[in-house]
């Protein structure tokens, strides 16, 4: 499924960041998601399907990169939080199991994943072809990319060549879109894009904001935070494109995947999945099934 979402939803994600997530933070610290998971029962059919080791270790070994709000970020106490972390305790809830967060660079996790260091990742990755050598991918969201740019600054994520566009280090942006976009203005005799590339969202955004690069591209709710806190510098540009689905990540072939995709698949039927995209403003991209490796570019 293709979704192209409106400026008002972009509104509805900057809304919910700006009075749920982001200035409550120091009073609620994790306790979205804890409280949430607290209410959901074990699935015991998903919990049937988890390695021998995971199940009896009691704990779900998951890493986030945390600077990407309003999907993983640091509350006031440096802990994860985000809608992203409430949909992965979840998860672990329906698995029967205690998460266990390690915050790492977003290079760092998928290589952990591999080595078996942890059961999941769960950092807005997205699902493409390239990925899925690696890892396996439990989707739950489809979500797209858009830039973002000074307000009147007139930028076409079309006609870019020649800008400084800023990225956070990994992501699909940095990686295959606009590498794709410089070699398309260097083939054309054009002058190539300069990629600006950031350990964190935030520094991102403030390279904008700051003058050091004309624009930025990231994933869509990313984004839409970003112009509801700064909506008297900042405008999306652009519509959104390359639709492509989010994914948890798991070791490649592993019974954490099928155990992953149950209890994500329980989340949906028993609509506590859709209560958390709401709360978050992104339910236009909802899955109606937890696929695995759905990415197809």
């Amino acid at each position: 499924m293709k979704i192209r979402y409106a400026l008002p939803a972009l509104a509805a994600v900057a809304a919910l960041a700006l009075t749920g997530c982001v200035n409550n933070a120091e009073k609620e610290g994790t306790s979205g998601g804890t409280e949430t998971a607290a209410t959901i029962k074990a699935d015991d059919a998903a919990v049937a399907l988890l390695p021998a080791d995971v199940k009896d270790s009691g704990a779900l070994s998951i890493g986030t990169d945390a600077e990407y709000p309003p999907n993983e970020y640091k509350d006031a106490n440096g802990e994860p939080v985000g809608w992203g972390v409430d949909l992965a305790e979840a998860v672990a809830a329906k698995l029967g199991l205690e998460p266990k967060w390690e915050i790492l660079g977003f290079d760092s996790i998928i290589p952990r994943i591999q080595e078996g260091v942890l059961n999941m990742g769960s950092s807005s990755f997205t699902d493409n072809v390239e990925r899925q050598k690696s890892v396996d991918f439990v989707n739950f969201l489809n979500a797209g990319s858009q830039w973002a740019a000074p307000i009147g600054s007139d930028i076409d994520p079309d006609d870019a060549c020649g800008l400084t566009i800023a990225v956070q280090t990994g992501t699909v942006q940095h990686t295959d879109e606009l590498p794709a976009k410089t070699a398309a203005c260097e083939a054309a005799g054009k002058e190539a894009i300069e990629i600006l590339p950031f350990d964190g969202q935030p520094e991102v955004t403030n390279a904008v904001i700051n003058g050091k690069a004309d624009a930025f591209s990231a994933d869509l709710p990313v984004t839409g935070d970003a112009v509801g806190k700064l909506s008297d510098q900042l405008e999306a540009v652009g519509e959104m494109f390359d639709a492509a689905p989010y994914g948890f990540a798991t070791q490649k072939g592993s019974d954490m995947t099928k155990a992953v995709q149950a209890a994500l698949q329980s989340l949906i039927d028993d609509g506590t999945y859709l209560e958390i995209l709401t709360a978050a403003g992104i339910e236009s991209g909802a899955l109606d099934e937890a696929t695995i490796n759905a990415g197809a570019n």
